[in-house]
């Protein structure tokens, strides 16, 4: 349900939310190789429908440069946009199919530290992404968050190449604005209220159009020319407007290729979206808990409207989502407010929006970056231990260096290795009693869950006892004990008595119920 409680917050928030959507989603769009306007859909759709049915307060969805690969070579391969617009419409119904399943419980399986590593990997590859907009180079699409450009370049040689190509009137209110912006934040808002209601990123973006007029009608020298500023389509009529929208062609829907394109978009899809809903709660902070399986239900909807009107995918962002959070949003009044505002000003104001500086916009997603990979983050992280850190820092190169599925994956990759060498590790204790002229006697407990990873390490521990011991072997408080592992301790019956070791097994005994101390609800 939307509440109005919080509009003084919800309403700057989604409006810098809604001014950093629409480049955003105009750059996706010509990434994909798809009309701009389809990418303005999916804002709009994301911003609107999926909104109104999510149960996440602060997630903002829209058109996702995670995707935008597959959907350039999907309309390569299919040859028509229209036709790849019913495997969207598809790819919606399988995301319902899946929130109805409840397969969201999958996004609760990632760790944290990858979770906190996505969220700062992302804040990295934004600064790096947008260093070069802030020079006032844009050969580079708005949105791009891959290693490999466009172009053929790399997000590090897009930011050496930025200094070969410096426009002057860019950097000058690229510079403005992050000045404005930090002492917006660390100085203004604490000063009075007005500064908390009226945000630091609309000042800046106003700032950016006026600069730009002036250097236009004073210093030509210094004015952006229409490549460094926000390209929105503009239509000469509402006829026009309407024009813009495209119906999916279903004739092809039950060819192989788009059933497996459908069937792609739809896991891709729900799982950046999970990733996304779990990192948005992490930065909530209310720390609330978004429902996962709602989450999938409204991502369905919203793709299969989207592919119904010409849009392109939607995913939920963490870009838009982390900009709604730190420019002070606190329930989805504020991504309401963003799809509401992309659809009044494709209709009304593409002329005003068409003055934005880039440079503006890249100041913003700069100091939004910041906050996502702030230095006390790897501290904190840090000070968890290696465990914690080694999978964190991993996913964050990993992303710098590939893309946002890919590098989670490798963090997930190093996380598992971690999970399973500390449980190969932790399978038991072994404890040595003597008593004055007695033999020595070591006591085994097992762990509560001993599965056959544990063998390996149960087997060299056995291995390891001397000769002429008493040996009590105990798994009475196991919940579970695989059966290698009991093999383990049958073939070990037969040494301990070569090597005269007097051999005690403690086993549950007989009615008693280990799980007993477990909650089953």
């Amino acid at each position: 349900m939307i509440s109005l409680k919080e509009i003084k917050n919800d309403l700057p928030a989604g409006i810098v939310v809604f001014l950093v959507a629409v480049p955003l989603c105009l750059g996706i769009a010509m990434a994909s190789g798809a009309p701009l306007f389809s990418g303005i859909i999916a804002g709009i759709v994301g911003g609107i429908v999926v909104t109104l049915i999510s149960g996440s307060q602060l997630g903002v969805s829209g058109p996702a440069a995670g995707l935008a690969v597959i959907v350039l070579q999907a309309i390569q391969s299919l040859g028509n946009f229209e036709v790849f617009l019913s495997a969207v419409v598809l790819a919606g119904a399988i995301q319902l199919g899946l929130g109805f399943l409840k397969a969201g419980s999958i996004g609760y399986y990632f760790p944290t530290s990858v979770i906190k590593g996505m969220l700062a990997g992302i804040g990295v590859i934004i600064i790096l992404k947008q260093i070069p907009h802030s020079f006032g180079y844009d050969s580079n699409f708005e949105g791009n968050v891959h290693y490999i450009e466009p172009d053929g370049g790399t997000t590090f040689s897009s930011l050496f190449n930025a200094f070969n190509y410096i426009t002057p009137g860019a950097v000058i209110i690229s510079v403005l604005s992050l000045a404005i912006l930090i002492l917006w934040d660390q100085v203004l808002t604490k000063k009075h209220k007005v500064f908390q209601l009226i945000q630091g990123p609309l000042v800046v973006v106003v700032l950016g159009i006026i600069l730009n007029v002036v250097f236009r009608d004073f210093y030509p020298q210094l004015a952006l020319g229409i490549n460094h500023l926000v390209e929105l389509p503009v239509a000469d009529s509402f006829t026009g407007f309407l024009q813009q929208f495209t119906t999916p062609d279903f004739s092809r829907v039950l060819d192989y290729d788009v059933l497996f394109l459908a069937a792609t978009l739809a896991i891709v899809a729900s799982l950046e979206t999970l990733l996304c809903l779990e990192a948005t709660d992490k930065l909530d902070p209310y720390k609330r808990i978004s429902p996962a399986n709602r989450e999938l239900v409204a991502q369905g909807v919203g793709n299969m409207v989207s592919g119904f009107i010409g849009g392109l995918p939607v995913t939920q962002v963490i870009v838009r989502s982390s900009a709604n959070i730190q420019s002070g949003g606190r329930t989805k009044l504020a991504s309401l407010i963003h799809g509401v505002l992309i659809l009044i000003s494709v209709i009304l104001l593409p002329s005003v929006l068409n003055m934005i500086p880039l440079a503006s916009l890249a100041a913003i997603l700069i100091i939004v970056g910041f906050k996502l990979a702030k230095p006390a983050l790897f501290k904190s992280m840090y000070r968890s231990g290696w465990n914690q850190f080694l999978p964190f820092i991993v996913t964050i190169v990993a992303i710098v260096f590939t893309d946002l599925l890919t590098g989670i994956g490798i963090g997930m990759a190093v996380a598992i290795v971690n999970v399973l060498r500390n449980n190969y590790k932790v399978s038991h204790n072994l404890y040595k009693n003597k008593t004055e002229g007695a033999r020595e006697q070591y006591h085994m407990i097992l762990a509560e869950e001993i599965s056959f990873l544990n063998k390996g390490n149960i087997l060299q521990t056995l291995r390891r006892l001397p000769d002429n011991v008493d040996l009590e072997i105990d798994y009475s408080k196991s919940a579970y004990v695989d059966p290698d592992v009991k093999e383990v301790i049958e073939d070990f019956k037969h040494n301990a008595r070569r090597k005269n070791i007097n051999l005690t097994i403690k086993e549950v005994a007989e009615g008693e119920d280990v799980k007993a101390g477990k909650v089953l609800i």
